[in-house]
């Protein structure tokens, strides 16, 4: 019996070592064991130590199954060459290539995972190949990608300035801008007392983006009509200590500003909110925000001195469409 099993596996092992040979025949190999293949060799200075490169590329495993692409994506990856660490880092491909060049380049997925086996997934097993195809749109010195990078900001930054003007004069508002530049409209005034640092806050929102776009609201009738209502959400005013920096700075200084009871428009510029990057799928980096806020309740707690704001995006921030929206995380 075992002598059947045996001739009958002998000619698909023998299959499978086909196979593979196929698959890395004609392909040159790196120091560390990566293979690969020039598509195109374009004229042009080849990537060095401390380039930036812009490049597209496709990541597969040995059956085609594609695992990663960032034409898919919809935007190429960039990565700052040097000096390879690892067979999987690519960094003995890239000072190979110029830009407008293309490459195959085949990882063994046993030295990936030599060591911790237990990473492994079942989709890229012993002795397969994690495929790579490369597309080098744009090779570039470190001082000429950042120069490019900030040029890039500054338009977006001007952009959504304009974009925010727009906002305020399309919607008739005049609202009160602090030296910070947060815009605010009270539209629902009281005589009720204003918290301070260190008491705690109920708050009702709404959330969205100067396109009208609503990302996230603790009033489930909004959350209902904009199609985003969570099941199992407790919709409700959510708790807030003012002061310790667990909140968007936009609303740490927005809501000091307003009486218990009071309703209000909060237009945060992206400095005072997420920053330059994007926050999850529904806010884009460079983002204003609009809140349309209740202040419902102030609870007095312990006044203290407040540390200085931290810099927008420093700190990691909870998604839009939790309980606290505007939430940093610990």
């Amino acid at each position: 019996m075992k002598k059947h099993i045996f001739s009958f596996l002998l000619p698909a092992l023998s299959a499978l070592a086909l196979n593979a040979g196929a698959q890395t025949a004609g392909l040159q190999k790196t120091a560390k064991g990566a293979l690969y293949q020039i598509y195109t060799a374009n004229p042009g200075n080849k990537a060095k130590i401390n380039d930036v490169l812009t490049f597209n590329f496709i990541q597969k495993t040995d059956k085609d199954s594609v695992l990663f692409s960032s034409y898919k994506a919809g935007h190429p990856v960039q990565a700052q060459v040097q000096a390879s660490q690892n067979v999987g880092d690519l960094m003995e491909i890239f000072p190979l290539l110029a830009a407008k060049d293309s490459a195959l380049v085949k990882i063994p997925t046993d030295s990936v995972f030599v060591g911790h086996e237990e990473a492994r997934p079942p989709f890229l097993p012993k002795g397969s190949f994690l495929t790579f195809i490369l597309k080098i749109e744009k090779v570039q010195s470190l001082n000429d990608a950042i120069a490019e990078r900030n040029a890039g900001l500054e338009k977006l930054k001007q952009a959504e300035t304009a974009d925010r003007e727009s906002y305020i004069t399309a919607h008739g508002l005049k609202p009160v801008t602090t030296a910070s530049g947060l815009k605010y409209v009270i539209t629902s005034p009281t005589t009720k007392r204003k918290p301070l640092n260190g008491d705690t806050v109920l708050v009702n929102y709404t959330g969205k983006l100067l396109n009208g776009k609503l990302f996230d609201t603790s009033i489930e009738a909004n959350a209902k009509a904009a199609g985003i209502q969570q099941p199992g959400r407790p919709y409700e005013p959510i708790s807030v200590v003012l002061g310790e920096h667990r909140v968007i700075s936009g609303w740490d200084e927005g809501l000091l500003l307003l009486n218990e009871g009071s309703k209000a428009t909060f237009i945060i510029p992206s400095n005072l909110a997420y920053g330059e990057r994007p926050y999850g799928s529904e806010i884009p980096g460079y983002s204003t925000l609009v809140f349309d806020i209740e202040l419902v309740k102030v609870k007095p707690g312990k006044h203290v001195a407040v540390t200085p704001k931290p810099a927008a995006g420093k700190a990691p921030l909870k998604k839009a469409g939790t309980k606290k929206p505007a939430a940093k995380k610990n």
